[in-house]
């Protein structure tokens, strides 16, 4: 039996095909999320379920992927979802969530988890400060606490979830 001889370039493809997977699952659960209302009394609240792939991205593929797949994600679902405020939104709470997350995985101090609460949290103060900025008030910051506490337990629910992922994804793409 012949051994086959491994190709320089199947981990760099596999990773490839792995973001362009998370990217379009991104984007479904994105829109799935938008048709179904949450019964609370909370405007504006979404668990956020898009970010399982995000975070899953951040783990295996590293911060420039997560960058990537994050734009892409954000400015598709605006365009065939959304309008440009929805845009503007997401793209003030993704990226900010972003950074802070890429941030706290580097630092090496925070579990999977714990970068998902702090990635949830921001995502928040990121949306409510575009608010502020796009209304011209800042009262809207009295409603940041109250999506605080909604970031921090969806935040703990993406983490496990992407905690799954990356245990059952890793295996698969692993470091060639």
């Amino acid at each position: 039996m012949r051994r086959r001889k491994k190709n320089k370039n199947t981990g760099r493809t596999k990773k490839i095909a792995l973001g362009g997977i998370l990217t379009a699952l991104a984007m479904i659960f994105s829109y799935i999320e938008s048709l179904i209302p949450i019964p609370l009394p909370v405007p504006g609240v979404k668990l956020g379920i898009a970010n399982i792939a995000i975070i899953s991205v951040l783990y295996l593929l590293g911060s420039g992927q997560a960058l990537l797949v994050n734009l892409l994600r954000i400015t598709l679902t605006a365009v065939l979802f959304g309008n440009f405020n929805s845009f503007l939104f997401s793209m003030a709470g993704g990226m900010l969530s972003l950074l802070v997350m890429v941030i706290l995985k580097k630092s090496g101090h925070f579990s999977i988890v714990g970068v998902s609460v702090a990635g949830g949290v921001f995502h928040n103060v990121g949306q409510i400060t575009a608010a502020v900025f796009l209304m011209d008030t800042t009262a809207i910051y009295y409603y940041l606490p109250v999506l605080l506490i909604f970031g921090i337990v969806t935040g703990i629910i993406i983490g496990l979830m992407g905690g799954y992922v990356t245990q059952r994804v890793y295996p698969v793409v692993g470091e060639e």
